[in-house]
């Protein structure tokens, strides 16, 4: 009964989807500082039966003060924000089953006060989940080797703690749990590798045996399944599936494939649904895009932007980085006291990011964009309208239709995979609500500048623009006369390293008709912000 009533306290003070924003797992930091003295009470009130939870206390007081001691900064690293969760879900746990029996309710509720008094969020088993796919996230984008993460490494460098054998196997497990074989197969034998070595163990070995053989038959590597899980007979003679699940693999192999040395291991990536371009997109969110020649970048120029009545005294910087489609770089047009006083205002409605369901036109979560938004509007702050005001004139497009500023906050692995920002025809309820017609352009204000990854990338187009703080990226997602423009389809790379903070204003097609006309023909476009030539043509 008492074990309920700790389950009871530990599912009241825990919350989902942290993972998906840099901002809460930042203010999670909290959560083990408040841990460490009420275990350190408990074990003063349960001496005579508490010595390997003071042993969980010390190594919580350990990388509580290595945290502490790196600052925010420490979250932003995907092998450590994946640990903290890990330490506050799993091992937490484990902690539980401990303290069982005994008045251990008293203490987790002391938890339950502190985490209300300085409004601390626990993870729940989705953080733990959601950490160790970004993980996965992170190492197929950018080709990173298992080996090298569980030992804290990302390109060479020593970026966070070793893994043990039973971190990497919940990597595993969150794998398994989404039928990702592919990198259950790699995490799981990391795990046995590792698990090897260690003294005293983390895990049981039958425990990853049962997963590792599953996968290995997934991918089509029958014999070795069968061979690991006779192994787990041999170890767990008691294990409820092991025997059946032998009969199972040798029904589906015939004599002469029991015969000989076992065959090379078979481990193909599985393919994403839905997103045709992954290779391309990958590849570009690793920077290596196709460079321009030389003809087109001598096309490519920067200039001061001065044709609006206040940017006669204060011209904005417009470097041209593309044309036909026409994209753009403003340069420094948002100040550090500005980002800080929007990040403030957004973060305390930071809420997981949403998509517009084609069909329903209804607004819903995504595994696809990873991230948590706000939206701000005018009233709020007379620096939001200052912004707002500062992209008419960056822009020359009318902003009365254009929607609120939002602000993005990416998480862990936090990224956005291809889209368009503009509705498609056969998607008639985009927009429908906000009766401004279609998205005519975007404006995509950085805020931060993450160590690693985290570009904008527009996959048709084979360019990748890696975020620069204080710069915003315009590009028109409608052409001249009005259609969507396919080459604008695009994505946000997943965070590596560090922080990525944006506010996107999404400008309307209605109120456009004398700022943004439409060509004498189809194929006119435009060869700098607002310019209203009506015969401009692809050479």
């Amino acid at each position: 009964m008492r074990t309920l009533h700790l389950l009871s306290y530990l599912l009241a003070i825990a919350w989902a989807d942290l993972f998906t924003a840099t901002a809460d797992l930042q203010h999670m930091l909290g959560a083990e500082k408040n841990i460490v003295p009420v275990i350190n009470d408990y074990i003063e009130a349960e001496q005579e039966r508490l010595e390997q939870l003071k042993k969980f206390a010390e190594e919580y007081n350990t990388r509580n003060a290595e945290a502490q001691e790196v600052g925010t900064e420490f979250v932003t690293n995907p092998i450590n924000a994946f640990l903290l969760i890990k330490r506050l879900t799993s091992e937490w746990r484990q902690v539980e089953e401990m303290m069982r029996n005994n008045h251990a309710h008293r203490f987790i509720k002391n938890i339950t006060v502190r985490r209300e008094e300085n409004e601390v969020k626990f993870p729940g088993e989705e953080d733990l989940s959601g950490a160790a796919i970004a993980l996965l996230r992170l190492q197929d984008v950018y080709k990173l080797d298992t080996h090298d993460l569980a030992n804290g490494m990302i390109r060479g460098e020593k970026v966070g703690h070793k893994l043990n054998a039973h971190d990497v196997f919940e990597v595993g497990r969150a794998a398994y749990n989404a039928k990702d074989y592919y990198h259950c197969l790699m995490w799981m034998q990391e795990a046995l590798n590792r698990l090897e070595n260690e003294n005293p163990q983390t895990i049981e070995e039958s425990e990853i045996l049962e997963y590792l053989a599953y996968s290995l038959y997934q991918q089509g590597n029958v014999r070795r399944a069968l061979t690991l899980t006779k192994k787990l007979a041999r170890i767990a003679p008691g294990h409820p599936r092991a025997r059946g699940n032998i009969k199972w693999y040798e029904d589906r192999l015939d004599g002469k494939e029991l015969q000989g040395d076992l065959p090379p291991v078979v481990n193909k990536r599985v393919e994403w649904d839905g997103i045709p371009e992954r290779d391309a997109y990958e590849s570009l969110c690793r920077g290596e895009e196709k460079k321009p020649t030389p003809e087109e970048q001598r096309k490519l120029y920067c200039y001061y932007k001065n044709d609006r009545p206040f940017l006669k005294i204060a011209p904005i910087k417009v470097e041209i980085i593309r044309h036909n489609p026409l994209a753009v770089l403003f340069k420094q047009v948002v100040s550090d006291r500005e980002i800080a006083v929007i990040q403030d205002l957004a973060r305390p409605k930071l809420k997981r990011a949403t998509v517009q369901n084609a069909v329903t036109g209804e607004l819903e979560h995504a595994s696809y964009r990873i991230s948590k938004s706000a939206w701000l509007k005018e009233m709020e702050s007379e620096v939001v309208a200052r912004v707002n005001r500062r992209i008419g004139d960056m822009t020359n497009l009318n902003q009365e239709t254009s929607e609120d500023l939002q602000i993005a906050n990416y998480g862990l692995g936090g990224h956005y995979d291809p889209h368009y920002d503009f509705a498609r025809k056969e998607e008639t309820n985009a927009f429908k609500t906000l009766g401004t017609g279609n998205r005519i352009a975007t404006v995509l204000f950085y805020m931060s500048q993450p160590d690693l990854g985290g570009a904008t990338v527009f996959n048709k187009l084979g360019i990748a623009f890696f975020p620069s703080v204080h710069d915003a990226l315009f590009w028109y997602n409608l052409k001249r006369n009005g259609d969507g423009d396919m080459r604008t389809r695009h994505a946000a790379c997943p965070v590596l390293l560090g922080v990525k903070w944006v506010s996107n204003k999404w400008i309307h097609e209605r109120g456009q008709e004398f700022t943004r006309p439409c060509g004498l023909d189809e194929d006119v476009y435009e060869r700098f912000v607002g310019d209203l030539s009506p015969m401009h043509r692809p050479i």
